[in-house]
């Protein structure tokens, strides 16, 4: 899978609810997005083409540019950064800004051929919108909000087609969570998420394993996934699964000012 085609299928599946894009001339442009504040992701100016390894003369401006998009939002400017050599010219002029780096993320991807048993032996239910047991674990585990911002999380996630996976216990209480996002033919693994009093029992595997069988019913071409570099437990999993990785990024946060004091 080609980088360019792996980012644009990253953006569809987690859709900002309000997008603008920043134009760089030659140099391409950028994705501004924003939804709240809820999630880094969706609240992250993608840098669709950062100007190569040497950047563009301009970019700077275009930086303070994003900025006040983002500062008319009442948001940080945020920078979603891959790790490879178009980045470079971009973080030269957020390292001279002093952007901060923040939750590296690797990206793990797997074809359709060895995919796990059909079944786990775990009551698995599939639906095509997330009901709001669904919700609830996930936002137990990745939330950061009350109900308002889990409403505006409730919209990124229904932003694209998507199947929904949630495992019970054998007392049919809600125990772990999948989603995979269906993007021009390909399908996204995201918001895994077990409860905390079901971890290590097999739950996750079961969601996981019913989200790519699933996808093989829809002759996808294969998987993507997302997972941060503390989480060593989950790429372990992912691994098992037959994922491999593929590449990393971060998210590069402007310094925040201080308020001055109306002393």
């Amino acid at each position: 899978m080609e980088q360019a085609l792996l980012e644009s299928l990253m953006d569809k599946a987690w859709p900002a609810l309000e997008r603008e894009n920043l134009d760089l001339g030659h140099a391409g442009e950028w994705v501004l997005r924003a939804s709240g504040g809820v999630t880094q992701r969706a609240n992250s100016v993608w840098p669709r083409n950062s100007g190569g390894p040497h950047g563009t003369p301009g970019m700077p401006r275009s930086v303070r540019a994003a900025a006040q998009w983002y500062r008319l939002r009442r948001l940080p400017v945020i920078f979603q950064v891959f790790d490879d050599s178009r980045s470079s010219g971009l973080n030269a002029v957020l390292d001279e800004q002093r952007f901060t780096r923040q939750s590296a993320t690797r990206i793990m991807v797997r074809g359709m051929d060895g995919l796990p048993a059909r079944s786990s032996g775990r009551n698995v239910e599939m639906a095509g919108e997330p009901s709001q047991e669904w919700l609830d674990v996930w936002w137990s585990v990745d939330g950061r909000g009350g109900d308002a911002e889990q409403s505006v999380a409730r919209r990124i996630l229904t932003g694209c087609p998507a199947l929904y996976a949630m495992v019970r216990d054998d007392d049919g209480v809600p125990a772990a969570v999948g989603r995979l996002a269906l993007v021009d033919g390909w399908g996204g693994i995201y918001s895994m998420a077990t409860s905390a009093g079901h971890r290590r029992r097999g739950y996750g595997t079961a969601a996981l394993t019913a989200l790519l069988n699933a996808g093989t019913q829809r002759d996808l071409k294969g998987f993507w996934l997302l997972v941060t570099e503390a989480n060593r437990g989950a790429q372990l999993l992912y691994s098992q699964a037959g994922f491999a990785d593929y590449g990393t990024y971060l998210y590069r946060q402007a310094p925040l000012r201080r308020a001055s004091s109306g002393c």
